[in-house]
């Protein structure tokens, strides 16, 4: 059974339609719309709508929904992406992305109509994000890609929902969801999910082409979702590319990486050949992965809950100068950069027995913070074959640990002690720190009289 359109295009597996054929000579958005509700919508009355009813008790996007809907009567907002495929699966969702079919401007138009406080935070390919209550909603419009260069992407921007699909990568991220959880899956991506199929949309060496990030996703989405071998094609497509990764920007490269190690699949990945190559050679300061697969009890029980910048380190402190040049190579923030360097440089340092006591631990906590002293000690931990119990309570201890503040100033010292302003002073408010330091942020009046003293 075919639908013929007006202007002769042929669609196929129409449903309840008796005729082996049917003409219908009508307006073109009329026609769009009518074929969104005939092929690609399905009802869920099952967890996938339950999830999508969730979001709505949870957060307040049925306020950007209210809005998008109420500015005209075609405008429609769909949810896509990831928290579709992740209710799909029956995972928890994080980021809320919708798409929408009115261009920026009239998405800005339409929430501030209904007061709702937004952000422009890549309005050149379409993204407006809105918030409400802190929580953040990435409106995206409808768009075609016009022009790619393997980073980038020039874009049109287009009402069209199927065209819209047609420029993602996977079937898995190509389905669309109404507030009550009604799908739009053009691509059968709902199917490949349940199988665990990860099929990119079209051509596969045209799709890598056009945003070599997706060599990354790829890796990504296999481990978290694939129940089947890699398509021999799919790796020789991405081989035939890899040198294309160099030209994606270094915070985007280590974003998705983050996204990887966070994801549920990241433990596969170094039974995993294939995968493991393409991380090894798009990442090579990336040099300890398999210290994931022989963890402790402890590293295994509390992998999940460990930030990037710790894991990272894991895997990129050696006792060479890895670090440095990592971060040189990727543009970490300071602070991140900072923990980096700290961890590194006391791992490059003799460690002994009395390095873990509580009196040297106090000391790194006071002087360098409770985020570096909690590294310091879970990177022993994970990186030891057998479990630590002195070095867990070490944690507990430091944990409620509050921020001593050092109770003498040299102002004191000059008043009641009568030392004079200058280098004796100094030398003895650093003798005091360290005494008090040493003994858990303690000094009796006898040690302080005998350092004022001398």
């Amino acid at each position: 059974m075919q639908l013929i359109l007006a202007h002769g295009e042929v669609v196929s597996h129409l449903f309840l339609v008796q005729r082996s054929e049917v003409r219908i000579l009508v307006g073109q958005p009329y026609m769009n719309n009518l074929l969104d509700k005939i092929f690609f919508r399905s009802q869920n009355l099952n967890h996938i709508n339950l999830g999508f009813k969730n979001i709505k008790k949870e957060t307040e996007v049925s306020k950007i929904f209210e809005a998008i809907h109420s500015y005209s009567s075609n405008s429609e907002i769909r949810y896509v992406g990831g928290c579709v495929r992740k209710i799909i699966n029956k995972e928890a969702y994080d980021d809320i992305d919708l798409a929408v079919n009115l261009n920026p401007k009239e998405v800005c138009e339409a929430l501030t109509k209904k007061d709702i406080k937004y952000y422009e935070s890549g309005i050149e390919h379409g993204t407006i994000t809105a918030l409400i209550n802190d929580i953040k909603f990435e409106i995206t419009s409808l768009r075609k890609d016009i022009d790619t260069d393997g980073r980038h992407a020039k874009v049109e921007f287009s009402d069209s929902w199927k065209e819209d699909a047609s420029r993602r990568d996977f079937t898995i991220n190509s389905i669309y969801a109404d507030i009550e959880g009604s799908l739009f899956d053009p691509f059968d991506g709902k199917k490949d999910l349940e199988s665990g199929k990860i099929n990119f949309i079209g051509n596969v060496e045209t799709r890598i082409k056009e945003d070599y990030l997706r060599v990354l996703r790829y890796v990504r989405f296999f481990l978290s979702y694939s129940k089947h071998s890699h398509d021999p094609q799919v790796i020789k497509a991405i081989k035939k590319n890899l040198s294309g990764v160099s030209s994606i920007s270094s915070e985007r490269l280590i974003d998705e990486f983050q996204k990887l190690l966070k994801s549920n699949g990241f433990l596969k990945l170094t039974k995993d050949k294939d995968c493991l190559e393409i991380i090894n050679l798009i990442f090579p300061q990336i040099k300890n992965i398999s210290l994931f697969n022989k963890m402790n009890s402890f590293a295994k029980k509390n992998f999940l809950e460990m930030d990037f910048i710790f894991l990272l380190s894991l895997m990129i402190i050696d006792g060479t100068d890895n670090v440095d040049y990592f971060i040189y190579k990727f543009n970490l923030s300071k602070k991140d950069q900072k923990r980096l360097i700290f961890l590194n440089k006391f791992n490059l340092e003799k460690n002994t027995n009395q390095t873990f006591s509580e009196k040297n631990l106090n000391k790194i906590f006071y002087f360098n913070g409770r985020e570096a002293l909690l590294d310091v000690l879970y990177f022993k931990i994970f990186k030891s074959k057998k479990v630590d119990n002195k070095l867990i309570k070490m944690i507990e201890i430091f944990k409620k640990k509050e921020m001593p503040v050092m109770p003498f100033k040299a102002s004191t010292l000059m008043e009641k002690y009568q030392i004079p302003e200058g280098k004796e002073l100094g030398q003895k408010l650093k003798a005091i720190e360290e005494v008090w330091t040493s003994n858990d942020f303690k000094i009796s009046d006898k040690e302080l009289q005998k350092i004022v003293s001398n």
